[in-house]
């Protein structure tokens, strides 16, 4: 598409107000995720975007142009992801090292790069489906590219509209269909609301929809998809060290470090499950072994300790030594499991031979680790089979539940640090509460800064510690038995549903075009 095209549009007052009217509905969906959590708000956004999108088809007089909505889709994800995933920058610029102009050109450069997804989306959408009605197509359509961010260029689940859900009256849906299926609901509650404000819908219609939502969602939640198994309750102590992240790779603190994190362990005095957070101790898990000796042999008897350590395999082929990001068990369990999600940048660099040392965000720190292998076995403690995510892997529902299913309860441990005073960490404790929610496990959550939590198999936080504190958060959890409708199935007859959906309104929406053609 040629850029004096865009100009062009944005020259005259209707093409502005278009571009506008998008930026707005992209920036205010980040306000139905938390720490807002206003996610009636998604509705609104959606249908504020199919107006724009409308005022485009009356301009260009429905002539099918794939540019049109490219252009204007592009602006819808300037406004959404550059509200939605400000904390980049944070993570650029005060912990990459980078100065601000830099950082600045950096994150946008995300933004823009994450925008052309919104841009292609809707270009598609514009190209084969603007004959016919939103309301089945334009949901559809939503969730594949949902599922398409999920993978892609290894993918970036973030900002998954069914999220919104979890603190909302109809949680009850996310363990049927995960949050694509909030996130289906939401877009065709939004693409009726824009049918009713066009006088192509009736009120009762758009009434029965939205009581279908609610009531659904009232009466899944009083359902016990899974159930406390017979192991029974085990008590939990998640420590929060609140360790400076400048501070935690310099070795005249690491002495200091593992000091801190041996005298707030011998504050729980239990013999349950005390977890630690990702990378907790600057250690290699080789040179750990006489620490944590030490640490388990001050602790009552029966004590399982869980933690995040960096793990060095040196192959035997003579070849450079391979760096892990794990999480191990010590004491009354066993297992260790290496990261399969990895984030870029922070945790390897892409294209490592050309950007390694071009700037300090590419010279990070403990970025120099390689992805665990699949189907890794379960960790065990305390007798129970635990599923363990590091950090991002957190954020992939797919990812999430294939993980779970032979698991008695859920273990995410992060470090947050890099986020910053910003809404990165509160956005990251949602997800997790989504994927507690959908699987319908106890999760616990350990992070260096915040937010440490305990959700329960609703996705509900029962208890949590302040962020920016050293902290423990103390509770009880249930092993859980049994399965939800989505732990059984997944995402893929949702995915499925929506592939008929796009495939029928696409015929629907060529007859439509040629009938127009030929009374013209």
């Amino acid at each position: 598409m040629a850029l004096t095209g865009v100009f062009k549009n944005l020259s005259n007052r209707q093409g502005l107000h278009r571009y506008l009217l998008a930026t707005l509905a992209g920036w205010l969906l980040p306000l139905s995720f938390a720490p807002h959590n206003y996610w009636l708000v998604t509705p609104l956004a959606v249908a504020l975007l199919l107006t724009a999108m409308k005022a485009g088809r009356t301009a260009t007089k429905l002539n099918g142009k794939f540019k049109a909505n490219f252009t204007l889709g592009w602006f819808f994800g300037l406004g959404f992801f550059g509200n939605g995933v400000s904390w980049i920058y944070i993570s650029i610029h005060d912990y990459g090292y980078t100065g601000v102009p830099l950082a600045l050109v950096l994150t946008t450069i995300f933004v823009m790069a994450l925008s052309l997804l919104s841009a292609l989306q809707y270009g598609l959408y514009q190209r084969f489906f603007s004959y016919v009605s939103p309301v089945w197509s334009f949901p559809a359509l939503w969730v594949l590219f949902e599922w398409l961010r999920s993978w892609l260029l290894t993918g970036f689940p973030w900002l998954y509209l069914g999220t919104g859900l979890v603190d909302s009256s109809i949680s009850g849906w996310l363990p049927v269909g995960g949050v694509y299926l909030g996130s289906f609901l939401l877009v065709m509650t939004g693409s009726l609301l824009f049918q009713l404000s066009q006088q192509k819908l009736r009120l009762r219609t758009f009434t029965a929809w939205l009581i279908f939502i609610f009531a659904g969602g009232h009466l899944l939640n009083n359902i016990q998809w899974t159930l406390p198994s017979t192991k029974g309750t085990v008590e939990v102590a998640l420590v929060q060290g609140n360790i400076d992240q400048n501070e935690k790779w310099q070795r005249q603190y690491r002495q200091k470090f593992l000091q801190l994190y041996y005298d707030l362990t011998l504050d729980v005095q239990n013999n349950g499950l005390v977890v630690w957070p990702e990378t907790a101790v600057p250690l290699l898990y080789r040179n750990s072994g006489a620490y944590f000796d030490q640490v388990l042999a001050d602790l009552p008897s029966g004590t399982a300790l869980i933690s995040g350590i960096p793990q060095q395999v040196n192959p035997d082929s003579g070849q450079p030594a391979q760096f892990y990001n794990s999480i191990m068990v010590k004491g009354a369990g066993e297992g260790l499991y290496q990261k399969q999600k990895l984030v870029p940048f922070g945790e390897y660099v892409p294209l490592e031979h050309l950007l390694r040392g071009a700037i300090n965000f590419f010279n990070l720190p403990m970025s120099n680790f390689v992805a665990g292998s699949p189907n890794q076995p379960l960790l065990t403690a305390k007798n129970l089979k635990i599923a363990p995510f590091i950090c991002y892997e957190v954020v992939y529902p797919e990812f999430v539940r294939q993980q779970a299913q032979d698991s008695d309860l859920l273990i995410t441990i992060s470090n947050d640090s890099w986020f910053g005073h910003s809404v990165g960490p509160l956005q990251h404790l949602q997800m997790a509460q989504a994927r507690a929610a959908e699987n319908g496990r106890y999760m616990l959550r350990s992070t260096n800064n915040g937010i440490t939590a305990i959700i329960d198999s609703k996705g509900h936080i029962l208890a949590s510690a302040p962020q920016f504190e050293q902290a423990i958060v103390r509770g009880e959890v249930y092993s859980m038995t049994g399965q939800t409708p989505f732990a059984q199935t997944g995402s893929q007859p949702l995915l499925v549903f929506c592939g008929l959906i796009l495939l029928l309104q696409l015929l629907q929406s060529r007859k439509q075009q040629r009938t127009i053609h030929l009374f013209h």
